[in-house]
């Protein structure tokens, strides 16, 4: 008889895992749910294949939590390897390897420093972006012309870890949708030299760090209130609308309403209030 790879009971779980390095987001997820034995699950900021450390995966109805959870800013760990030339700006596509000029440690340092608060970048080809309905990696991959717009992303605190020729590593906190491979590559071109990522580890999504993937409680980690209803939990557990009387804030905004057994959440808009998320079970 073949053995039952996964179980037929729901599983509500949150949790943060170390994605090793070289294996996908998706491929790697998939080995997470064999270990849990559950299919339902999904993960939270996808990290490039050649990329390694904090993923955040959620089980069951915990997947529907990952927009409201407090995972901003972001801080990683890179290295950029000077003279190293790549399609996609990391290690997986090298197209050429040169000699690079030394650099001064207190020039890389004031370069650096310039990269600090919002600037302008160009997203890398290779990226989960969409272009009319593809991912730019997806038409990157097949050779076809990606185009992207410039975006805007705020670089709340970066610093030099060490230079070593022809690596530089550093360490950055960073706003949601950044991409640290854009960023070393404006590093690389205010210092005069080509290169590209060799290494990226995230240490942290917000406040959810790798920690032997223990169970975290979605409550610590949900960025909303909670506000207080004094009405029948029956309307809740039937999903039937409620009435913004039996609220203490009357506030517009999204809020968690609490039971011990399962919790909403819910938004007030115009005076009316309206389910984002019903009944997800504690």
């Amino acid at each position: 008889m073949q053995k039952r790879l996964y179980n037929k009971e729901p599983l509500n779980k949150l949790l943060v895992v170390n994605k090793p390095m070289y294996i996908s987001s998706n491929l790697y997820l998939n080995k997470i749910k064999r270990k849990y034995k559950n299919k339902k699950a999904g993960f939270s900021g996808t990290l490039d294949p050649f990329a390694c450390g904090c993923l955040i995966v959620a089980f069951g109805q915990y997947t529907r939590l990952f927009n409201y959870l407090k995972k901003t800013p972001k801080t990683y760990r890179a290295v950029l390897w000077l003279g190293a030339t790549s399609y996609s700006e990391d290690i997986e596509n090298i197209i050429s390897i040169k000699e690079e000029k030394l650099l001064h440690k207190e020039e890389i340092i004031k370069e650096i420093e310039k990269l600090k608060g919002e600037i302008e970048y160009l997203p890398p080809k290779y990226c989960a972006k969409k272009i009319n309905g593809k991912r730019a990696y997806e038409l990157a991959r097949a050779g076809l012309e990606v185009e992207l717009k410039k975006e805007v992303m705020n670089i709340i605190d970066i610093k030099l870890l060490s230079y070593s020729h022809p690596f530089i590593s550093f360490e950055a906190t960073v706003s949601e949708g950044s991409y640290i491979r854009s960023l070393a590559q404006l590093l690389a071109k205010n210092l005069n030299v080509v290169g590209t990522l060799s290494y990226l580890e995230r240490l942290n999504e917000g406040e959810f760090f790798f920690e032997n993937e223990k169970d975290l409680n979605p409550l610590e980690y949900l960025n909303l209130e909670v506000n207080n209803y004094t009405g029948s939990k029956e309307w809740l557990d039937n999903g039937k609308k409620i009435s913004l009387e039996y609220l203490q804030k009357k506030e517009e905004g999204d809020y968690i309403i609490l039971f011990e057994d399962f919790f909403s959440i819910i938004q007030i808009k115009n005076n009316e209030v309206s389910y984002l998320l019903n009944k997800v079970n504690i």
